[in-house]
């Protein structure tokens, strides 16, 4: 090939104080939120919008942050409203329901859930109207980090083939699952403490609960795993299966949507519900579910949401993690950029909260299948407020003011001692965990 017939190089870099990758929950909270404070900011998406993505159930803790966003008439219009979440246990002949007005501040009664494709296209829509450079259709291929903490230089390329170049000051990785920086600096490492996959599908025609349940959220226990159900506007239901990768590794020749119909057959509760149903996408899965990586910042950079640390969708945590670690995001640039002599501090505050929220659920989600915290689920008492402050943590209020943790502190006591009154319960629950958690072959068990 002559030279006159390759690709021109990529023009001088263009200048940026924040380029954000990935146009997400995440990336597209920090980006207008950067924007409003005065800096310019770039955000490159390797996706153009709409585009499918899964986890559309959210928090009440969501609410005041789409108003802050200046979002909320728009993701009230493509929200299903929910009041709550029940649990079904093939071990109880009851279903428990939780609402969000019970928690210990009444002040969040209510959530959403969203078709993900609507939700994050209306994020990042507003991110260009608050005067962020978006780019859609722009997948970053490396980022060269100057010398003397100065920065970065980051290359992408458009989907037409053009490559450009951008200096920026800052760089916030908001890739979601690509952990884009760390996979480059090698951080991102499996979650010892779980491991897990899930399979999932849009369906028509599903039995919902009556009235204002209706958009509730139903977590199904089944013997592999659990299942969840989620309402949307205009009769969609998204049904996932989050299984131990020993499960997956049963799935043989079978098709996506053969392995998810035949993990329902195994869930009367669930099949009942789907009995008249349709299925109306083509069924997905996603593996290595549970992650985190070493480190979550650095002198010039961030880990925002899934690039950082994610762990399991129980209790609808990731978009709520991944927004609030946006706000988080925006504080502690502005005061790296701002003031560099209290960039150490800010960095640690940043630390010390990200660390905080994944810590708090992930107590929770590593025992939520052990039949002893089951039966703690299936049967809530509001002894010195427990069941109050358990409310919080499933509606997300973890980050404010919210006095909880000294019943959050009575509620792991009572586990605890639960445990040690039943042993020999204890310890088989224990050792089936050890049993689904383990690694088994990779190939075995990528979804495709």
């Amino acid at each position: 090939m002559t030279a006159s017939a390759q690709a021109a190089p990529p023009a001088a870099p263009r200048q940026c104080d924040v380029l954000v990758i990935g146009g997400g929950p995440a990336g597209s909270t920090v980006a207008p939120l950067l924007a409003e404070m005065g800096y310019s900011v770039v955000l490159l998406d390797k996706a153009r919008h709409p585009r499918f993505h899964i986890g559309e159930s959210l928090l009440p803790a969501n609410l005041p942050l789409f108003e802050r966003l200046g979002v909320g008439d728009e993701v009230r219009a493509i929200g299903m409203q929910k009041w709550g979440a029940e649990f079904v246990s093939p071990h109880h002949a009851h279903k428990q329901a939780f609402e969000f007005a019970d928690a210990w501040d009444k002040a969040m009664p209510y959530a959403y859930q969203v078709k993900r494709a609507e939700f994050d296209a209306v994020l990042i829509r507003n991110a260009a109207r608050k005067g962020v450079a978006v780019h859609e259709g722009c997948k970053v291929r490396r980022v060269d980090f100057l010398p003397d903490n100065s920065g970065a230089v980051v290359r992408a390329c458009h989907d037409d083939g053009r490559e450009e170049e951008w200096q920026a000051r800052f760089v916030v990785d908001a890739s979601g699952r690509d952990t884009f920086l760390a996979n480059r600096f090698r951080i991102k490492q499996r979650n010892p403490k779980h491991n897990s996959s899930a399979v999932y599908g849009h369906y028509a025609g599903a039995r919902r609960n009556e009235g204002q349940a209706a958009g509730n959220i139903t977590i199904f226990w089944f013997e592999h795993g659990w299942f969840w159900f989620i309402p949307m506007q205009g009769d969609v239901t998204s049904v996932g299966m989050v299984t131990w990768p020993y499960f997956m590794q049963t799935r043989g020749g079978r098709s996506l949507q053969q392995f998810l119909a035949d993990g329902i057959a195994l869930c009367p509760a669930l099949a009942e519900r789907l009995q008249d149903a349709e299925l109306v996408n083509e069924v997905e899965a996603t593996g290595n579910f549970s992650y985190v990586s070493e480190r979550n910042h650095g002198p010039n950079y961030l880990l925002l949401g899934d690039a950082y640390a994610f762990i399991d969708p129980v209790f609808s945590s990731g978009v709520w993690l991944a927004m609030h670690s946006g706000v988080l995001g925006a504080e502690t640039i502005d005061a790296c950029l701002r003031n560099p002599a209290a960039a150490p501090a800010a960095l640690k505050r940043f630390d010390r909260l990200m660390r905080h929220g994944p810590k708090e659920f992930s107590w929770f989600i590593y025992r939520v299948t052990n039949p002893i915290m089951r039966d703690f689920f299936m049967g809530p008492k509001n002894i010195f407020r427990v069941k109050e402050a358990l409310l919080s943590v499933l509606a997300g209020d973890i980050f404010g003011r919210t006095p909880i943790w000294n019943s959050l502190r009575i509620f792991k006591l009572l586990y605890y001692s639960a445990n040690l009154l039943q042993p020999r319960r204890a310890f088989r629950g224990w050792r089936r965990r050890r049993f689904n958690i383990r690694r088994v072959d990779d190939a075995a068990v990528t979804p495709g």
